[in-house]
């Protein structure tokens, strides 16, 4: 079969699992990307089988309707300011995705794309500039199963650049109730990532993580009363892998209420 660029695939090997978008061809090896998943492989041409129908709109929008008693608010009494949201992301595509996701629970986000290596860099400026209640600090990554200790940073794509992202936005604001910081990846180190300072990350069983997840846990945060602990278990089960993708701590919303509207 011939394959393009710009061809939706699945890998025979992995049970056709997981839809990629062919993003590069070179003899026989070809660089795919999730489609809904945040993750980049290489696969031999005849392992893929070509997909027609690609659901990536439709599942974005199962994602937001997840949110529904978010933003089911009582209107009639009060006015709600929903927390701030600072969004860096690695991916461009996926990042619009998010910006979308975001823009449809009418939360205010800024968005940035940073190369991963370039976020412990720039993340305090942004940080300075503009504010934020929540931070994510998300792209792509991948853990090196065949190297067998996952608890070496070594063995990860992009965790390292992630928990130093973390780490320098920890130390310009070390109270995890006045800056919530998301962090993580496909099958990033989750405990590295928490113990670094992140109030959510991923992924504790190393799995992959939709494109929307550190935007669901973001948008949850933000549409948190900032009095109340948040409800940790349903804010979890949001997302597309529930713990197995993400997990984190219990800390307090991010939006605060008022009255009279």
């Amino acid at each position: 079969m011939l394959f393009r660029i710009g061809d939706y695939v699945t890998r025979n090997s992995y049970h056709n699992d997981t839809v990629f978008r062919i993003v590069a061809i070179d003899g026989d090896l070809v660089s795919l990307k999730g489609v809904n998943i945040r993750l980049f492989a290489d696969s031999p041409m005849d392992d893929l089988k070509k997909v027609e129908e690609v659901k990536g709109i439709q599942d974005d929008q199962r994602m937001i309707e997840r949110m529904d008693d978010f933003v089911k608010l009582d209107r009639n009494e009060y006015f709600y300011l929903p927390g701030k949201v600072l969004h860096i992301d690695g991916d461009q595509e996926y990042l619009d995705r998010c910006m979308n996701f975001y823009k449809k629970l009418n939360i205010m986000c800024y968005g940035v794309n940073l190369k991963e290596h370039e976020m412990k860099d720039e993340i305090v400026s942004y940080l300075e500039d503009l504010n934020p209640d929540i931070v994510v600090i998300t792209g792509h990554d991948a853990y090196y199963r065949h190297s067998g200790d996952m608890h070496n940073l070594d063995n990860y794509k992009n965790t390292r650049d992630f928990v130093e992202a973390v780490r320098a936005a920890r130390k310009y604001e070390k109270s995890q109730e006045k800056l919530v910081i998301i962090a993580g990846a496909c099958q990033s180190d989750y405990e590295e990532l928490i113990k670094a300072g992140a109030n959510f990350a991923s992924s504790p069983k190393r799995v992959n993580i939709h494109a929307l997840d550190p935007a669901i846990v973001a948008s949850s945060i933000s549409l948190s009363d900032k009095n109340k602990p948040i409800d940790l278990i349903p804010i979890i089960e949001k997302t597309k892998y529930g713990k197995e993708g993400m997990g984190g701590i219990i800390t307090n919303g991010m939006m605060f209420v008022g009255y009279p509207r």
